[in-house]
């Protein structure tokens, strides 16, 4: 019988995208699959660099810790502040932005654990690429996909 050991923060790994960091507490390895957990900060003034998408087959929940930052699902903008939580559900389109002058800290839940590390490790690398610009569509669109999203259509330019 294999002897598993429980602790506190299994995973504890920081992941930087351009200026946002993320911390994972826990991944899928650590839950049994159930969910993974990280912290998300978003420095003050910082847009969201890749673009709107959706989750096809989990949940995604967010609970404020520091700042507020506003998520806009399906194109209703919703401010997310300390003690306050937000449940994205399968299916809806997302994106956030920190349009605050003040850091934002938020811990993230997913469930079951499809989005792990890796999804971040990979964003980086395109996103990163990107310097500044735009990330490459197609590049993004990929590295989504392999992890359970879906990148939402481009807005209409009237």
């Amino acid at each position: 019988m294999q002897q598993t050991t429980t602790r506190v923060n299994a995973s504890e790994e920081t992941i930087k995208i351009g200026p946002l960091g993320i911390r994972f507490l826990l991944t899928g390895d650590d839950s049994n699959g159930s969910v993974s957990v990280f912290e998300v900060l978003v420095p003050a003034g910082q847009k969201l660099a890749a673009p709107a998408h959706k989750n096809d087959a989990y949940e995604e929940i967010l609970y404020g810790i520091e700042g507020v930052l506003t998520w806009t699902v399906d194109g209703t903008p919703i401010e997310v502040g300390p003690g306050q939580a937000l449940c994205i559900p399968r299916g809806a389109v997302h994106r956030f932005d920190n349009l605050g002058n003040e850091d934002v800290k938020q811990l993230a839940v997913i469930s079951p654990a499809i989005m792990g590390p890796a999804y971040f490790r990979e964003a980086a690398e395109v996103i990163n690429a990107a310097a500044g610009s735009p990330p490459d569509r197609a590049k993004m669109m990929d590295v989504f996909r392999r992890h359970g999203m879906t990148l939402a259509a481009p807005p209409h330019v009237k």
